[in-house]
């Protein structure tokens, strides 16, 4: 199994061996139960399902309650399925201990929710002058349109709107720290989403 379910805590940094500080990313990854297992025969594909993180029974719905039940695991806050040929049943445990220091990962995301932004914080447009009688233009996208042909705007056209809450992949962060004991996984550089936001990890050749 080469990937794995984990929760962003946030970024610090560290020192190699060179004595220079790294910027670091904490991922505490895992440990994750198998929930179900995609076979060939049955399913058309190979794949496995893995669940992270606690729920309540109570707060799960019946159908859900039911696929954990047959598992045989306890509720999960998360589930989320791999393809891999590994060989896995219901109920193994993989932790962060698939990953060694050098590995090259892949980590996919939620990027941060911005809302409803303008065109300087979406799109990084520098503004208009402040001299010139500009009051009340300096934030402003200026013009949009294209005159009286096409008498429209071109699709694609950077303007405000939702800005974030996409889902985004980094691809070649290299592991530079494993701690078993904590579950915790430590990569250079940054990774998409917010603190305590979900993030997948795909181990990379």
């Amino acid at each position: 199994m080469n990937s794995i379910i984990g929760k962003k805590l946030g970024m610090t940094r560290i020192f190699d061996e060179s004595g220079k500080d790294r910027p670091v990313t904490v991922i505490a990854a895992g440990p994750c139960t198998v929930s179900q297992v995609k076979t060939e025969e049955r399913d058309g594909y190979q794949a496995v399902q893995l669940a992270f993180g606690e729920r309540k029974a109570s707060s799960t719905n019946k159908p859900l309650l039911g696929h954990f039940q047959k598992a045989g695991i306890k509720p999960a806050r998360v589930i989320k399925e791999f393809r891999t040929t590994a060989d896995h049943k219901p109920g193994d445990v993989i932790s962060v201990d698939i990953f060694a220091v050098g590995d090259s990962v892949k980590v996919k995301g939620v990027s941060k929710g911005r809302g409803f932004t303008g065109v300087m914080k979406r799109h990084g447009f520098h503004g208009g002058r402040a001299s010139h009688g500009k009051s009340n233009q300096l934030r402003a996208g200026g013009s949009v349109g294209a005159s009286s042909d096409p008498s429209r705007v071109f699709p694609g056209k950077r303007m405000p709107g939702q800005s974030g809450n996409v889902r985004r992949s980094v691809t070649n962060l290299k592991v530079v720290k494993v701690d078993p004991e904590k579950n915790q996984l430590f990569v250079l550089g940054a990774v998409p989403g917010p603190r305590n936001g979900t993030v997948y990890l795909t181990k990379q050749s």
